[in-house]
This record gives C-alpha cells, sequence and structure tokens, in this order.
C-alpha cells in the first residue's frame, strides 16, 4: 500500500490446537487461533496488520521468509500488488503463498492493470482457493513505475471493484449475468488523513463506505494530533480503521516522503528525533518511535488497530511489536 519500495466463515473449521501467548501474558484460546480476520476486526481487540512485496522474479525464499517470521504475530499479512508501478510476482500468488504456510492473507487487487472482467475474475478465483480478504485500490500511475511505456487501465476504480465484490456476492457479476457459485469477501479501502486539502479524502472515505468497505488502513500518520480529529470524523461510519505505520529508517527518509510522497507528513519533531539516533542506529529508533505511537493509539483507543509497513525491513516488525507491548500477540 505504501508508495515507498470477512469472508465466507467456515464454522466448522477445525480450531487450531497450539495456544499463544496474548499480550497480557495470558494464553490465546484454540477458538481465537483459528478466527478469520473478519471475526477478528469485529471481536473488539486491536487488530495488527503488516505487509509484504512479493519479489521481482520467482526466487520466493526471502517472501517465505517473511511470510514464517510475521503469520503469527500479526492478524493478517496484506500482499502488495505490483506496489509503485514496479512490475512483481503476481499479488495473488502472494497470498496463496501466505495461506500455504499457514498465516491470514490480505490480497491486494489495484484497478490499474486490469479491466473489470480480468478483476472479477481474479475475485473467482481468489474465492476458489481459499483467498477472504480483499483491499481494493486504485493504484499508482504507471509512470511512477518501471514501465513507464506501460498503458494504465483504470476500467474501475477502488470503489466500482467494492461495488464489484458486493455484486458478485449477490450471485451476479457486472453484466448482471448469474453466476454459478458466488463469493463472500472482506474488503476493505484505503484513506490518507493527511491529505492536504483533506476533504475530498472525506468525500473518498465516505463513497467506500457505502460501497461496502469493512475496514480501512490509512496511508501513513505521524501526526497523532491530526489523526485524532480524523477519527472524530470517521467514529460514527462504523467502519473498523486500521492507522498506517511506516517505519523511519533515517531522517532523510522523512524529509523524503514529506517533499514527495503526497498525503504523508512527518513532523519536524520526529525529525529531529530521528536526527539524535547515534551512527548506525536509526533503523532502532525509528522502531522506538513506530512502537511508541501503536502504544499511544492502542491505549487511548483512538482507532481500531494499525497496519505496519517496514518497506525491505520486515525483520523490524518484531522488533516493532516488542516496543509497542505487543510482543505476546496482538490481542488485546
Amino acid at each position: 500500500m505504501a508508495r515507498l519500495a470477512g469472508a465466507a466463515e467456515d464454522r466448522s473449521m477445525p480450531q487450531a490446537e497450539t495456544a499463544v501467548m496474548a499480550s497480557d501474558g495470558s494464553k490465546k484460546g484454540a477458538g481465537e487461533m483459528g478466527l478469520r480476520f473478519r471475526e477478528i476486526l469485529h471481536s473488539g481487540r486491536f487488530v495488527v496488520t503488516s505487509e509484504i512485496g512479493p519479489p521481482k522474479g520467482t526466487n520466493l525464499e526471502k517472501m517465505i521468509h517473511h511470510i514464517e517470521l510475521l503469520k503469527d504475530k500479526v492478524d493478517a499479512l496484506n500482499v502488495t500488488d505490483h506496489q509503485s508501478s514496479v512490475m512483481r510476482y503476481p499479488s495473488i500468488g502472494g497470498a496463496l503463498l501466505v495461506k500455504e504456510h499457514g498465516g491470514e492473507p490480505i490480497l491486494q487487487m489495484t484497478c490499474r492493470d486490469r479491466n473489470r472482467l480480468a478483476l472479477q475474475a481474479d475475485l473467482l478465483f481468489a474465492y476458489s482457493r481459499g483467498i477472504r480478504n480483499v483491499l481494493c485500490l486504485t493504484g499508482d500511475s504507471v509512470v511512477v513505475g518501471d514501465h513507464k511505456e506501460a498503458k494504465g487501465v483504470f476500467d474501475l476504480d477502488s470503489c466500482q471493484l467494492l461495488r464489484a465484490i458486493r455484486t458478485l456476492e449477490k450471485g451476479k457479476d457486472l453484466g448482471g449475468n448469474d453466476l454459478d457459485g458466488a463469493v463472500e469477501f472482506c474488503a476493505g479501502a484505503i484513506v490518507t488523513p493527511e491529505a492536504k486539502p483533506l476533504e475530498p479524502q472525506l468525500i473518498k472515505f465516505e463513497k467506500k463506505v457505502e460501497a461496502g468497505a469493512e475496514f480501512i488502513q490509512t496511508q501513513a500518520v505521524y501526526d497523532l494530533d491530526n489523526f485524532w480529529r480524523f477519527m472524530e470524523y470517521a467514529r460514527p461510519f462504523g467502519v473498523k480503521i486500521l492507522a498506517g505505520i511506516i517505519l523511519l529508517t533515517s531522517w532523510r527518509m522523512a524529509e523524503y516522503m514529506n517533499k514527495n510522497v503526497p498525503g504523508v507528513f512527518v513532523p519536524q519533531s520526529l525529525i529531529e528525533e530521528m536526527k539524535t539516533a547515534p551512527k548506525g542506529k536509526a533503523v532502532e529508533k525509528g522502531v522506538e518511535i513506530a512502537g511508541r505511537m501503536i502504544r499511544t493509539l492502542k491505549e487511548g483507543k483512538i482507532c481500531d488497530g494499525v497496519h505496519i509497513m517496514a518497506i525491505g525491513r520486515e525483520e523490524a516488525v518484531p522488533e516493532i511489536l516488542r516496543e509497542a507491548g505487543l510482543e505476546g500477540g496482538t490481542g488485546g
């Protein structure tokens, strides 16, 4: 989701037999281990998702390592879809890999590369293979990627893709034709709380909720006062909102995002804090900041959870969770 770098519930699904430690030191029950992402969203506990990027090629070793590292530490793993318009291994293949290794995938789908026929077909395929969560994105422009001669499709946008999912769930395709077997997804979308002006984002947010978004993962938030004001507006809509947390790895990265990434603003106070990190310790400082922000969001009950984007530093996600006081699990 970052520009740098629900479901059909199976009530008869066997429950995992192994309990794990929750963040308060108690054991999570076997039933909780078997929950789908939609059930977790509505369980009332603080939700944590993260994301992994598929490789540019067929060597899946690093991706598998990240899945194994994170699958038991977060509630679900987003699999990015040609992030930043850079051609990579497909998100649907990565989502299947997450499932094969025992994780809960969130399939990211962008409208940039496929028309409505291909998008609907991919949704049918994903559902038939047990994928139950989808994050709907319009997608970055192709000009920011590595295939600038490619033609962007944008037959649908993210709101229309959400409506397409809800139409497929009713047993019809977008042409009004009957399906021989419907789908059921926990579908979400994104919003950018730091956008300036903010009003267009609020309009898009309302449209996405009306189109059927059950959860929202936000673009990176660093100014928690601004985010709190956004949440005051968003709360009445009843949709579950996960605050986006991008790991800062240097003060230069923070300044780069301020200048080049629309909708991301790192306050000067955090940039100055990053500058205090000793040489070679900037990532540790970024982990400390991310953990502190998550702890504030959770303890203040500001939102329903967080979406952690480490962008090539996936090994740091467990450290962020420890810093946030969630080292024993994502419950709370």
